[in-house]
Parts: C-alpha cells; sequence; structure tokens
C-alpha cells in the first residue's frame, strides 16, 4: 500500500512539474500594431494564440509564456483578410481539357465582354486555392466558378484540400464557368440551385450571375434579364445575397440594376469596370451609386483582368466613394500581375487610409457573406493572422486598360496564419538564424524516416 501511495505521488509530481512547463502559448506576436476594426482596436499590442485560436490580445504579454514568440514591431497585426472574388477549380471546363479529344472550347477574349480572339482559347479560371497566403488572405470565396453539376467536384478537388479556408458562391449556371453553357437560360434552374446551396450551406454563402449576352441581339430564348432574375430567384428562396457580374446594353441599364434589380445586401462586383457609368461627363460621381448604397446595396472591387479601370477608380475615390470590399477576381488571366496586397495598395495610393482598407478587408466582407465570426481577432475565434508590411517608396501600379498609376507606398505580407498555424513567412519573422539552428539541422539523414533536418521544433505547413 507504501509503495502504491509512493508511486502515486511520484506521478503527480511528474505530471504537476511537466504542467509548469508548458508554455501558456503556443504563437506569441509581440510589438506589432493591432488593427482589429470588428473590436475598434488600433494599438500596440501583443496577439497569443493557444490550440489554434486567438488566446489574448493585450499590451506586453511575457514572453516567457510562450513556446514560439515572434518579433513583428513596425508592422501590422490583423485578421486574416477574406477575398470575396477568387476562382478555385475547373468551373464548367471539362477534366480532360487539355486532351486532343476534349471537343469544343470558349474562346478566351482579350478583356471580359469584347469580341473573342479566335486565335486563342480560354483554360479552365481557376487558380491555386493557397496562393491567396501569400497576401495574408486566410478566406477565401470562389464567385460562381462551380454550379449546382460541378460544386462537388470542385469541393472535393479543392476545397476540402486547401489550407486556406475556401467559401463559395454558387453559379446560377448548372454547369458554372467556361463550359459552353453561360448562355443557356435551360441550365439556370433556381431549383437545383437552392438545393445545392442549402444541401452545403456551411461552404456556399450565395448565388452568383455572370457573362450573361452582353453582345447579341437579344431574343425568345435570351429574355432580358433572365440570369439576374434567376439568381435572386435562388437567393431569395436559400436566403443568401447574389454578386453580380453585369454588362449593361440599353434594354438593361446599370442604374435598373442597382436601384432595381439587386436587393439590400446583394453585391455588384467588378464596380470600377470600364462599362459602368461610375462618372458623369462632368466628372462628377453619378448620383446612382450613393443611392443604391443607400438601398442597402453592397460594392466590390473584383479586380481581375479586365474589370478595373482608374478613370473611374480615381475620381470615385476622390469624392469619398470607396468600395465596400476589397477583392481581387484572381483567376488564370491575372494571378502573375495580382494580388490582395496589390489591389489594397491601390487604394493606399489614391488616399484611402489602411486601417479603413483593413476594415473592407476583413469585417466588412465578413459581413457580407453572413460570416461575422470572421474578420476578427476576437478572443476564442479561430486564429486567422495576417502580419502586414507598409513600405515606403517608388511604386507603380496598372490597371486594365494598360494605365499605369504611381504612388509612394505599398502593402505587404510578411506572415500569415491560418487556424494559429503559420503558413507563409517568406523572410523568416519566425525563424532562428541558420547558425543558431539546434543540431538536428545539420544532421545529414541517413535513411528515409529520420529526423528532419529543421531548426526548431516548431510546426509549420
Amino acid at each position: 500500500m507504501r509503495y502504491q501511495f509512493t508511486a502515486l505521488l511520484v506521478f503527480a509530481l511528474v505530471i504537476s512539474t511537466a504542467s509548469a512547463q508548458q508554455p501558456k502559448y503556443d504563437l506569441l506576436l509581440k510589438g506589432g500594431r493591432v488593427i482589429d476594426p470588428a473590436n475598434g482596436l488600433d494599438a500596440k499590442m501583443d496577439v497569443a494564440v493557444s490550440l489554434g485560436r486567438i488566446a489574448a490580445v493585450q499590451k506586453d504579454i511575457p514572453a516567457s509564456e510562450a513556446g514560439k514568440v515572434v518579433d513583428v514591431s513596425g508592422l501590422y497585426v490583423t485578421p486574416g483578410l477574406i477575398d470575396i472574388h477568387y476562382h478555385i477549380g475547373h468551373g464548367g471546363a471539362p477534366l480532360n481539357w487539355f486532351a486532343e479529344d476534349s471537343g469544343d472550347h470558349e474562346v478566351l477574349s482579350p478583356t471580359a465582354f469584347t469580341l473573342p480572339d479566335p486565335r486563342s482559347v480560354l483554360v479552365p479560371y481557376g487558380v491555386p486555392a493557397d496562393l491567396a497566403l501569400q497576401s495574408g488572405v486566410t478566406t477565401i470565396v470562389d464567385a460562381g466558378s462551380a454550379g449546382a453539376d460541378t460544386f462537388l467536384q470542385e469541393k472535393e478537388e479543392v476545397i476540402e484540400h486547401a489550407k486556406v479556408r475556401v467559401l463559395a458562391f454558387l453559379n446560377i449556371v448548372a454547369d458554372g464557368m467556361k463550359g459552353g453553357l453561360e448562355q443557356t437560360v435551360d441550365v439556370m434552374d433556381v431549383k437545383r440551385c437552392a438545393d445545392t446551396v442549402l444541401r452545403y450551406s456551411d461552404i456556399i454563402v450565395g448565388v452568383k450571375t455572370a457573362h450573361y449576352w452582353p453582345q447579341k441581339p437579344l431574343d425568345d430564348l435570351h429574355p432580358t434579364w433572365a440570369a439576374v432574375d434567376r439568381a435572386i430567384a435562388c437567393g431569395e428562396a436559400a436566403r443568401v445575397p447574389v454578386m453580380f457580374d453585369f454588362w449593361p446594353r440599353p434594354e438593361r441599364s446599370y442604374a435598373d440594376l442597382i436601384l432595381q434589380k439587386a436587393r439590400p445586401g446583394d453585391i455588384h462586383t467588378h464596380v470600377f469596370a470600364q462599362q459602368f457609368p461610375i462618372i458623369l461627363p462632368d466628372g462628377k460621381l453619378n448620383p446612382i451609386m450613393q443611392q443604391a448604397r443607400n438601398r442597402g446595396v453592397i460594392f466590390d472591387v473584383g479586380h481581375g483582368g479586365g474589370s478595373f479601370w482608374f478613370r473611374n477608380a480615381v475620381p470615385a475615390v476622390k469624392q469619398g466613394f470607396v468600395p465596400d470590399s476589397m477583392s481581387t477576381d484572381l483567376h488564370i488571366g491575372d494571378f502573375t500581375v495580382l494580388s490582395m496586397s496589390n489591389v489594397m495598395s491601390k487604394f493606399l495610393s489614391m488616399g484611402v487610409p489602411l486601417a479603413d482598407l483593413i476594415r473592407r478587408s476583413t469585417v466588412n466582407p465578413a459581413h457580407e457573406i453572413h460570416r461575422p465570426e470572421l474578420g476578427t481577432l476576437t478572443v476564442g475565434r479561430e486564429a486567422d493572422i495576417a502580419v502586414l508590411d507598409e513600405q515606403h517608396g517608388h511604386f507603380g501600379f496598372i490597371d486594365c486598360g494598360w494605365a499605369k498609376m504611381e504612388g509612394t507606398s505599398r502593402i505587404v505580407a510578411q506572415m500569415t496564419i491560418r487556424a494559429g498555424r503559420i503558413v507563409y513567412d517568406p523572410s523568416g519573422l519566425s525563424m532562428v538564424q541558420w547558425e543558431k539552428a539546434r543540431p538536428q539541422y545539420f544532421n545529414i539523414p541517413m535513411l528515409q524516416g529520420s529526423l528532419p533536418a529543421t531548426a526548431d521544433s516548431y510546426p509549420r505547413n
């Protein structure tokens, strides 16, 4: 009996000692300027992470309480950014797209909604989901690449394997984008759309309509507002917002879309595209913009490869009209020149304060997609964090009309943390100098399965 008591006492002492040695936090970001618009924070503070969640946001958290401490002095610590216009997967393109026998393809025009160039073909829209992590983005929303027929494929091939959180707008067209059916009204099935949205309501946040009948004469098979009306009907049935990618024509004006068709909470993306009368001939902001905003219509950037012109953006911003949310419209046609940080940098150079841009890249889009748990550093929420740097110098920015704007500041992501894990750290903020690495780093592994030659034990990707 005495032996058992002694053994239990020793065991309790071991557990107590181990608990005392266990750090209170897994990760501590120390010395940065925290900007968290959802909580009204803009001050120098520390952010602690434990078990994948925000554990503390306060001043002067002792470094001794964390297993990994990262000095982020001089940098901005914000909620993980949210890009609500992104493209992943195949869309409606066939899986054997690159095979010689894959059949006819749609053609790619140099800019959206112009006459197609027969010398080029359009490959599937999507880019790698995790590309977004390089800009401090921790949540992306696929903007209608997939429809009811193709969403499950997108979910299984991309969404379930991405490190970045992936949500989606469902295309009203059943096979999604670029499958050759975007002008076929019969496949804009409201019931199938709504059923799919409700079935996958944890992922699908809204409905998307895009690319419908921009040029050819209207006829009985192509009613003027078919895509818009059916997308709205799906949105009403599933109680989710609709995102509009729209080309006006005399029979369906932009004013009609934002002042009559769009409901409060619906989103017009590509707001500064070439085809919209944002600026009147006298240089003034078109009053319909504020009228629509007063109705509750949301305006999103949706930059992309053919939907952003300085001639619309700069005068609008100078007159106080800034889009409600920043977004990239990243797809295969623009990913080499565009990123979320690049889009934000353009607005920074137009005079929009950094704190305001953070709001339009975190809490605003979170509310637009009805996910208020995102875009915040609230204690207890999943630890999605961006560490950003505002760099000063001489920089050039371009639009989709091949025009240039010069600026003296730009935003660069230095670190991205998704669910408490460091998933992007290109400059090694969280890493040790190689000369000071633990002995294991210098070992040459003799057999497969040997200890990895890593500089420290902090778990990463």
